[in-house]
């Protein structure tokens, strides 16, 4: 097979079978079946060897083109950004304080060692700083409920010198973004627009804080292809065409160990700059859910996931991974054609993963659902951003369901007999699967699988009088979540 030294993927992927480029298709067949067997809630498995799409598998409700979101694979292009700007010299080095980088800002716990802190500690997680990532990355949802997200997290108080441990601190993040804005007099979409997304073909939506910072640690939404280029640009040290988009240097410096995350059930040989090391030789972005851009540069490979994963699942996509992934890297030239084994491999990929649930007969509504079917419930605050809901039940085996969140209404489709309704349209324009079930009188259960926004809720609603609870319970990060609301007046 000829080496692509001369192709990028600027429109487009290439498309081959897994033995033309050394893969075992037989072993990815297993891949597919791993997942279906586990129930797994895989969206897209996007694998590429020597410049080609040997998988570009979508699992129901997922679609080729979609946008998905990141989560924290997102800390590694803000790395990268950084990494840009130190190149272009809008950055001096790593080794700056981050207090210099916002000179007029007023800094509350101001000590010794918080003006020690450096940049290069906010990329490496050894801040020194109180954020603290359990439980359920309680330090962000603080910052969440601030006035000013990129103020808050310089306030943090210092607990230890910076570069003693690793703590994982997603709010370091967003500083490394609002330290891109303050360099460059750029928002740090803006300037990824003109130096990383632009030359590689990336098409985007990345959302801002209040102070229209783009979230450093998360929330960047792309398709499974774009996400691939980013791998692909650091398989290639930085290079895209004929020209360098960040330094050889920057590369090897961001994936080399320079922290070492306390031990848990997914292997991992250290942290570089916002990229985890999975061994001394590969390495890889890592999102809640199962988001991972996973590169392996003496294979020349570059995988890609996207999913809506539980903490348990997660250690089964990682299982995948190790078990069929890694060992389908047979040979660095062609194996012998296998039409069988590709045929397999089509065949399961075509095959759906999830949502086969069998219809049921809806039961009588009971009389609480006419009680409540139009009325409006205004929400206290709170941290996910619902502002108030309604249901309708005018039917037997679908109700409407009309919540707003943030700035936004929506109206979606639930089924009442235990089918998942596709709604086209919910947060970002992306889709999201519904169903509900009335469990007590009082009860009514909405199940919400944002699909591409990661997110898979189960949200109790208990009635009482005027008054409504929520009980909401999200599998891959929020964990549990009571709000309170009153029947609007």
């Amino acid at each position: 097979m000829k080496q692509l030294e001369d192709y990028w993927p600027v429109g487009r992927w290439r498309t081959s079978t897994p033995e033309e480029q050394g893969m075992d298709s037989e072993l990815l067949v297993q891949t597919c079946n791993f997942a279906r067997q586990h129930g797994l809630h895989i969206h897209s498995l996007l694998i590429i060897r020597h410049g080609y799409a040997v998988v570009d598998a979508y699992f129901h409700p997922f679609l080729p083109g979609t946008m998905h979101d990141l989560a924290s694979c997102t800390k590694s292009f803000t790395a990268t950004l950084i990494g840009i700007a130190v190149d272009k010299g809008f950055i001096k080095s790593v080794k700056q304080p981050v207090l210099g980088f916002f000179p007029n800002n007023r800094v509350a716990n101001l000590t010794d060692l918080k003006k020690e802190l450096t940049l290069e500690h906010l990329l490496t997680m050894t801040s020194g700083m109180a954020c603290y990532n359990e439980p359920g990355e309680i330090t962000l949802r603080e910052m969440f409920q601030s006035p000013d997200w990129r103020q808050f997290v310089l306030d943090l108080p210092m607990i230890e010198p910076s570069g003693t441990r690793f703590e994982y601190c997603s709010p370091g993040s967003h500083l490394l973004s609002a330290i891109v804005r303050e360099t460059t007099g750029m928002s740090t979409l803006a300037f990824a627009r003109e130096y990383l997304f632009g030359p590689l073909g990336i098409d985007a939506v990345w959302p801002e804080d209040p102070q229209g910072i783009n979230h450093g640690w998360g929330d960047l939404h792309m398709t499974p292809h774009d996400m691939a280029r980013l791998g692909y640009l650091y398989l290639h040290k930085g290079q895209w065409e004929n020209r360098t988009i960040v330094s050889p240097q920057w590369v090897s410096a961001a994936t080399k160990k320079h922290s070492s995350p306390p031990a848990g059930p997914s292997p991992i040989h250290g942290y570089g700059y916002q990229w985890w090391l999975f061994t001394p030789e590969i390495y890889y972005a890592d999102g809640r859910g199962g988001q991972m851009i996973i590169v392996v540069p003496e294979a020349d490979v570059v995988a890609v996931t996207t999913a809506g994963l539980s903490d348990d699942e997660k250690q089964r996509l990682d299982e995948m991974l190790i078990s069929f992934i890694i060992p389908s890297i047979r040979s660095s030239t062609p194996l012998p054609v296998n039409p069988d084994g590709v045929a397999q491999l089509e065949s399961g990929i075509r095959q759906p993963i999830l949502y086969r649930d069998e219809p049921e007969r809806p039961p009588v509504l009971p009389p609480a659902a006419q009680q409540i079917t139009g009325q409006t419930y205004l929400l206290e605050s709170n941290i996910l951003g619902w502002r108030e809901f309604s249901f309708i039940f005018n039917e037997l085996e679908e109700a409407l369901f009309l919540p707003a969140i943030g700035s936004e209404s929506y109206e979606f489709r639930l089924g009442l007999d235990n089918v998942f309704r596709l709604n086209p349209e919910a947060r970002f324009g992306l889709p999201a699967m519904l169903k509900g079930k009335w469990h007590q009188p009082d009860t009514f259960t909405v199940y919400w699988d944002e699909v591409a926004n990661i997110n898979r809720w189960q949200m109790d609603f208990t009635f009482e009088g005027d008054s409504v609870t929520i009980q909401a319970q999200e599998s891959s990060w929020h964990g549990g979540v009571t709000v309170n609301g009153k029947l609007k007046k």
